[in-house]
């Protein structure tokens, strides 16, 4: 039996292996990109690599990859990233990394983005982790309260939490805080995902929806390629 880790490394593997000399490339956050990205530096190709995290740059350039800023190199021909959630039509809940904003900018910045997984990440409908909504620091609880009324219009009616580490509010590589809302379920991804982006005091939220272009799902007999 495969341990998700080893479903994470097939996966990113597969995708790596997708990589073609001379390309700008999208590299995710969290446990299952870092998979790829290792992959992606020991085939040695070159390579212009766009890092959607300081995390992200910092293991890419120690392994020998080149790594540009987002708007410095011509259009990202492929990202690679992972997901917390995989739903119907790859709709996706990501964010648990805290990196959000600038995958999110990544990845609309790229001509293909495939999300990478281990089988425990798809679900039947979005919302059982809990959404991350990064918000300005500045007035945060004040925006957490038009959150809730946001999420309320969904028939959500948990509040959400401020995302804490060490005893101190979690700030994303922008300086600004992250909100996690446990919705459940959620059933109307679009609206939700408008309604949250209207609000003032939120930067970005953690729905990526029409954005994966494939899925490669690692699993007990290989790797598993999706559509949306």
């Amino acid at each position: 039996m495969s341990s998700a880790d080893d479903q994470k490394r097939a996966a990113g593997e597969a995708a790596a292996a997708l990589v073609e000399d001379g390309m700008v490339v999208g590299l995710g956050t969290g446990s299952t990109a870092a998979w790829f990205v290792r992959a992606l530096a020991a085939q040695g190709l070159s390579l212009t690599c766009v890092a959607t995290s300081q995390a992200t740059a910092d293991l890419a350039t120690g392994l020998g990859l080149n790594v540009a800023e987002l708007g410095e190199t011509r259009t990202i021909d492929l990202t690679v990233d992972g997901a917390d959630e995989i739903g119907p039509g790859l709709s996706l809940i990501k964010g648990g990394g805290a990196a959000l904003l600038r995958e999110k900018l990544v990845w609309e910045a790229s001509r293909r983005s495939i999300v990478i997984a281990d089988a425990a990440k798809l679900v039947p409908i979005l919302g059982k982790f809990a959404l991350p909504i990064e918000v300005v620091a500045f007035g945060h609880k004040t925006t957490q309260a038009r959150i809730c009324d946001v999420l309320s219009e969904f028939e959500i009616g948990i509040a959400p939490r401020l995302r804490m580490k060490d005893g101190a509010p979690v700030r994303t590589d922008n300086g600004n805080l992250i909100y996690d809302a446990a919705c459940g379920r959620i059933e109307e991804p679009a609206a939700l995902a408008a309604a949250l982006k209207s609000v003032t005091g939120v930067v970005e939220h953690g729905l990526f929806l029409d954005l994966a272009d494939q899925a490669l799902i690692g699993g007990e007999t290989g790797v598993t390629v999706l559509e949306p």
